[in-house]
């Protein structure tokens, strides 16, 4: 491989003199960002949202809070054209005003350390994450107490500063989050974002007692496994145990009236899928599978493999994306939203990921205005793009079953096509 050439960078000494300097504007540039954000913010106050009212179940923007107590409101759908022109979701510019204004309106030492290129950028917007619950004069303990020292401490000591802050100037608060800590359990399996190889990533956050007994299942099943005769590594052996574990929880309705248990019988694998074949695999040979419930490609060996001969197989009819449907009712019929999701299969703003399945079906040209209810009519928005295109300037157009040109108030021109975005025009083409 050729080595990469760097502009006077023939020692090690001007390498790494190049490499601080690098960092320095990078750094330099992610604190002109958020002021570019502040800006933003600025542009997009309160009183620029309109106060008409609104009719129907979809409602109209709103000012919302995106920092802590004593910063300014923002325009609700202000973050998305901030965001499109970075490349970013709705919800991370939410995120970068956010921090933005938390920093510069509630922990303003720490923001002029920032400017002063003193603080990393992403180091103070983690501090303004945590601070945003905060009680104002909370925040300002923090900031008084941080600002001598956020260079120097960890983010372990950062948050403890934060809940101290928090016992003192918000004890109800405190007391509260305290209570409600049971509520941030979670146990996750992250279906959509399965591997190729037919495997997904499962994490939680448990009751420690809970946690103890989990694990404890799942180490009995493992044993359980290897005096079976498996052989396969103690992890493996573990995963297929939690897998069994459900399966044996799922043969609860399934008791006899002999009253014999059903802890012991397993219960045959439910499948439900709706799976596109490749060519080669329709053919009979080895292929791909795209798996529209996870948003992930399999091997067909993985598709036979969970079709395994115990298992109850539910086979979902294929609809042909290619065909046109329309109906003069503005209620969209259940064969054309489901055609619509499986053209596109997330929301079709721009770097939005959100399931399609969770998403309004979406007339793109309005039918009040004599758009159609038909397949070239149709798109699924999630409920907030769906709102901003009807009470603001973003509009769009299908330009075929899963590409849409999307324009921005301000002259954005983006395509989203087949999930991926990119921003073809700063600003609108000459008429």
């Amino acid at each position: 491989m050729a080595d990469p050439e760097l502009p006077d960078c023939d020692t090690p000494a001007t390498v790494l003199a190049f490499a601080q300097a690098q960092r320095a504007a990078a750094q330099a540039a992610e604190a002109r960002l958020l002021e570019a954000a502040l800006v933003w913010a600025a542009m997009h106050p309160e009183v620029s949202v309109s106060t008409s009212p609104t009719t129907g179940l979809v409602f109209g923007e709103l000012a919302v809070p995106l920092a802590g107590e004593g910063a300014p409101l923002v325009a609700e759908f202000a973050p998305m054209e901030l965001g499109a022109a970075l490349g970013l979701s709705t919800d991370s510019a939410k995120s970068l005003i956010g921090e933005a204004l938390e920093l510069a309106h509630r922990l303003k030492r720490t923001w002029a350390l920032v400017r002063a290129g003193k603080v990393p950028a992403w180091k103070a917007r983690r501090v303004a994450q945590l601070t945003t619950t905060l009680p104002l004069s909370g925040a300002e303990y923090v900031d008084r107490q941080l600002a001598p020292v956020v260079g120097k401490v960890g983010f372990a000591a950062i948050g403890r500063l934060v809940e101290h802050a928090r016992v003192l100037f918000d004890p109800e608060g405190a007391e509260k989050q305290r209570r409600q800590a049971a509520d941030g359990r979670r146990f996750d399996v992250h279906t959509e974002t399965a591997d190729f190889d037919g495997t997904v990533q499962v994490e939680g956050t448990l009751d420690l007692a809970d946690a103890l007994d989990l694990d404890a299942a799942i180490r009995q099943g493992a044993q359980q496994l290897a005096a079976l005769g498996s052989e396969e590594p103690l992890d493996v052996r573990r995963s297929r145990a939690a897998g069994e574990l459900a399966r044996r929880q799922l043969t609860l309705d399934l008791m006899t009236e002999t009253g014999e248990g059903a802890g012991s019988v397993v219960k045959p694998r439910q499948v439900v899928i709706h799976v596109h074949l490749s060519e080669a695999a329709l053919g009979g040979e080895p292929g791909i599978a795209r798996i529209e419930e996870t948003r992930s490609i399999v091997s067909t060996d993985q598709v036979r493999d969970w079709c395994t001969s115990d298992a109850q197989v539910v086979i979902k009819p294929v609809i042909d994306l290619d065909a046109h449907h329309h109906t003069d009712a503005y209620a969209v019929p259940d064969r054309l939203v489901e055609q619509t999701r499986l053209a596109q299969p997330t929301c079709a703003f721009p770097w939005c990921e959100r399931p399609a399945r969770r998403c309004d079906t979406d007339h793109v040209v309005a039918h009040g205005s004599g758009g159609p209810t038909c397949s070239c009519n149709l798109a699924p928005l999630c409920r907030r793009h769906h709102r901003a295109k009807t009470h603001t300037g973003w509009t769009y157009d299908r330009t075929d079953p899963a590409t849409y040109l999307w324009r921005s108030p301000h002259g954005l021109h983006l395509v989203k096509d087949h999930g991926t975005t990119r921003l073809v025009a700063v600003h609108p083409p000459d008429e």
